[in-house]
């Protein structure tokens, strides 16, 4: 399957390999620096204690928004050129739920793990071997689950498509929801601090 950047840019398939692999290693570097090869930082987020994780990730999703928003409004790359995952509402938010509980349990999530491994750390090796066996186990006994897997499906969703407005004005309330998440993040820390200093 062509990827967008050989339908629109013409670059070549190899040449778009080249450019994800730059893209993916820069973002692992940015993880890195941000703190993300270690479990604890991760999970803090779960207690409360530490949101840079929903800061940076809340930062990349943004970025990307606007990125890829600005290239398809030029025509440049346009969205129909990049694959867009079908939703399935249901098996979709069940394994969410059981990936944020192994993102709570294991203190990383599949693309942090790889993360801390290329830092060095045994216990994300650990993860990354538990996401290969859970995957293994997945595909060896997806028979019985298929119906289940692929039902209530909703094709793909684009959420300016779903809430029937604008793609301009959905943008723009995802980039002022992120801004206030920010806001209401830096509060809980900056209270959470105070009750830590007076006790």
């Amino acid at each position: 399957m062509e990827g967008p950047l050989v339908l629109s840019p013409s670059m070549g398939h190899g040449a778009e390999v080249v450019a994800a692999l730059l893209c993916g290693a820069g973002f692992g570097f940015v993880l890195e620096r941000a703190g993300f090869g270690r479990a604890d930082n991760l999970a803090s987020v779960f207690y409360g204690r530490d949101f840079r994780v929903l800061r940076v990730m809340f930062t990349a999703i943004v970025t990307a928004m606007l990125g890829l928003y600005g290239l398809d409004l030029v025509g440049f790359m346009p969205i129909g050129n990049i694959g867009i995952i079908p939703t399935y509402l249901v098996p979709q938010l069940i394994g969410g739920l059981l990936l944020g509980a192994g993102f709570i349990v294991g203190g990383y999530c599949p693309g942090t793990s790889l993360v801390a491994v290329v830092s060095g750390k045994l216990d994300a090796l650990l993860f990354v071997a538990g996401v290969f066996v859970g995957s293994l186990a997945f595909t060896i006994a997806y028979d019985p689950f298929a119906a289940w897997h692929q039902s209530g499906g909703w094709g793909p969703v684009l959420l300016h498509e779903y809430f029937k407005v604008h793609s301009g004005v959905m943008v723009l309330l995802v980039a002022l929801f992120a801004v206030g998440a920010f806001w209401v993040t830096a509060r809980i820390e900056a209270a959470l601090r105070r009750g830590r200093s007076v006790s």
